[in-house]
């Protein structure tokens, strides 16, 4: 599978990537890059996106290269003042981010899937 990133503007002005497939070693960099773009979108328009939201929803496999992408690019955002937030995680990119420890350093988001049913209840 490849992995397809779309991006968005949030209705408080925040700024939505999405990426879908699998991010490993082949495409790692297109998660960096499409931060990048992103800040540099942000640093050109007044008053840009104070924080960016993967929505990590769609990701079915993530490896290290791609934990490590992730990580890049919240460093990145740290750097021009951008706050990089992990949001709704599929189970297997939840799992990935817990067992290395930064789910924290991400604004612990919860799986997708207990998202949803948290919200059902």
């Amino acid at each position: 599978m490849t992995l397809s990133i779309t991006t968005s503007t949030l209705a408080d002005g925040a700024v939505e990537v999405s990426p879908r497939g699998e991010i490993d070693v082949e495409n790692a960099y297109e998660i960096r890059e499409a931060v990048a773009a992103e800040l540099a979108n942000a640093q050109r328009a007044e008053g840009g996106a104070a924080r960016i939201e993967l929505n990590m929803r769609h990701v079915t496999f993530i490896d290290s290269v791609g934990i490590s992408a992730l990580v890049a690019a919240f460093q990145l955002a740290a750097v021009s003042g951008v706050k990089l937030l992990v949001t709704r995680p599929s189970r297997f990119a939840h799992r990935q981010l817990w067992v290395t420890g930064l789910l924290g350093l991400f604004g612990n988001p919860q799986p997708y899937e207990e998202a949803v049913t948290a919200a059902r209840a």
